[in-house]
């Protein structure tokens, strides 16, 4: 399971995107990817989640989050793009 950051704004996006995508490779079919630590994020937080199920889509695999912050679910639905974000 690949660990999102306790903070994720626009600061630590390209780092955090880096990260989660060096840890593909070592995942199953279905990547499961832990939000339960981030506290702190702003929309940077659903551009790094949208571009890592991306690139897992490209490898073949798919992504479920577990552990979304409803603060988080709830910018993705006044963005309109809660049916992308997958939960467990």
């Amino acid at each position: 399971m690949l660990n999102l950051p306790s903070e994720l704004t626009h600061v630590q996006a390209n780092a955090c995107l880096e990260q989660l995508t060096r840890g593909i490779a070592s995942e199953g079919a279905v990547v499961a990817l832990n939000a339960e630590p981030l506290q702190k994020f702003d929309s940077s937080a659903l551009a790094v989640l949208l571009q890592f199920q991306r690139q897992c889509i490209a490898a073949g695999k798919s992504v479920a989050v577990q552990g979304l912050p409803r603060q988080l679910l709830a910018l993705a639905t006044l963005y309109g793009i809660e049916g992308l974000l997958h939960s467990a």
